[in-house]
């Protein structure tokens, strides 16, 4: 059950119906790929100051471990 360990940021239920429904996980997949992608240019743009820009980017991080682990359900 590796993807059990690596799963601290997608609960449970989220990670279910990615399981279940092709659809579902396929929408997961997108909206984080957006979410990356709009907060990979706000960072970029660095109109932030540094709290702001180190919180998104770990949020951008963890972002990347979900998107991880849907690729491996996909």
């Amino acid at each position: 059950m590796l993807l059990k360990v690596f799963t601290k940021m997608i609960d449970d239920f989220t990670l279910a119906q990615c399981r279940k429904d092709r659809e579902i996980l396929q929408l997961k997949i997108k909206n984080l790929e957006h979410g990356i992608n709009e907060a990979e240019k706000m960072i970029a743009e660095s109109n932030m100051n540094d709290e702001a820009l180190t919180f998104l980017r770990r949020k951008v991080a963890e972002s990347n471990q979900d998107l991880a682990i849907l690729y491996l359900i996909h």
